[in-house]
């Protein structure tokens, strides 16, 4: 057989895709990233035609290149959360301002085979968003973040996810020393809030795109 861990996860995604659409979520798939990035540009937008467009903390987001494609459009009304220019004070307000946009973009820390997306952030904007909010929501979500259950989930997130995100922050916490979590009470500490989506409400407003390929963390 070619390409058997392609194969492998396909089979994954496969069910979690039915579970996912069971629980009220409009699932795409594809198969690589570029690809993912052209249906959001050729399909996803072009089908809700938002006037406002915002966006959350994701890797996988942020190496599509759906956000530079939102800036250079010219067509949406971007409240850009991750402007380095603005204090963060302003980046605060537009994150509050962002949760009722037409349209918000985001990735989900993982999702569980019976299609429960699990969430873990410091400031609660992104998994507010997910819940409630936004007209429409968009996740790109690569294989890597499938687990088998919500406790899988939980413990993928706070064993590798948090570490990582926190060396990729550059923040001051206990973990990117040791490299796991020790439940700290540091002031940068970046979990704080999580969210466990079950399902899409209402139906169809909560988008995924599941790629084949290993992305973000």
């Amino acid at each position: 057989m070619d390409k058997p861990i392609d194969n492998y996860w396909k089979l994954g995604l496969d069910e979690v895709a039915e579970r996912l659409a069971d629980n009220g979520f409009d699932v795409y798939r594809a198969d690589t990233l570029d690809q993912a990035r052209a249906m959001v540009a050729d399909e996803i937008l072009p089908a809700l035609k938002p006037r406002t467009v915002s966006f959350g903390g994701s890797g996988t987001l942020a190496a599509s290149g759906v956000v530079d494609d939102l800036r250079a459009s010219g067509e949406y009304e971007v409240l850009d959360t991750w402007d380095d220019s603005l204090s963060l004070e302003a980046k605060y307000e537009l994150r509050r301002q962002a949760l009722l946009v037409d349209c918000f973009f985001a990735g989900t820390n993982a999702i569980t085979r019976d299609g429960q997306l699990v969430n873990l952030d410091m400031f609660g904007n992104r998994g507010g968003a997910i819940t409630f909010g936004p007209r429409n929501v968009v996740l790109l979500v690569g294989r890597n973040k499938l687990v088998p259950d919500l406790q899988r989930a939980m413990e993928r997130i706070k064993e590798y996810c948090a570490p990582v995100n926190t060396m990729r922050l550059n923040m001051k916490t206990p973990c990117v020393k040791t490299g796991y979590c020790m439940d700290c009470s540091s002031p940068q500490r970046i979990c704080n809030v999580w969210t466990i989506t079950e399902k899409s409400f209402p139906q169809g407003r909560i988008k995924i795109i599941l790629i084949n390929e290993d992305l973000g963390f």
